[in-house]
């Protein structure tokens, strides 16, 4: 295993300098500054030259479509906003409407239905008054029919009485005119 220790010594050499101190880190040895800050100022000037050149004007322009698109957006929503809140409108208003036309026309009905109604019932009336009228006329008829039929049967019953009872022999009409005579 001569290698790990020859390995061992090179480091251990490497780690001191030749006055015997150890050696600083790379970085912080005042003897590589210039270099360093050189090699900084270059890789900064390439990466700035880079990101300002190529990707910030690309990362700048999506930038700008997103608030674009954004503005685009909210533009929109609001033009459908105003078109719903029209729309809101309209259809409150024709709503209003139909409902103003419904209570026309059930009023319209109504009074027609109401019209219909009084006719009808002066209609019935007139030909209830016109079945009394004839009603009464057809009792009157039939009174005056009965009443000179009880004149009949009434002279007729005086002359079956008479010859009846007396055994004498008296006419219809001498009956008659006995029978109106108590009458009236």
């Amino acid at each position: 295993m001569p290698a790990p220790e020859s390995h061992s010594e090179y480091t251990e050499e490497t780690a001191q300098t030749a006055d015997g101190a150890e050696a600083a880190f790379p970085p912080f040895d005042p003897t590589y500054f210039v270099s360093q800050l050189f090699w900084l100022a270059i890789s900064f000037v390439v990466l700035y030259a880079v990101l300002s050149r190529f990707v910030l004007p690309r990362i700048g322009s999506i930038i700008e479509e997103r608030r674009d698109r954004i503005a685009d957006d909210l533009d929109t929503a609001a033009q459908l906003k105003a078109q719903v809140d029209e729309t809101r409108r309209t259809y409150e208003k024709s709503l209003t409407n139909a409902r103003a036309r419904a209570y026309a026309v059930a009023s319209e009905a109504k009074a027609v239905a109401d019209a219909e109604i009084a006719e009808a019932i002066r209609q019935a009336d007139a030909d209830m008054e016109t079945r009394l009228v004839e009603s009464e006329a057809r009792i009157c008829k039939s009174r005056d029919k009965a009443l000179g039929e009880v004149r009949s049967i009434a002279a007729n019953a005086a002359v079956m009485a008479v010859e009846h009872l007396v055994n004498l022999e008296v006419s219809e009409h001498d009956a008659a005119m006995a029978v109106d005579s108590v009458k009236g």
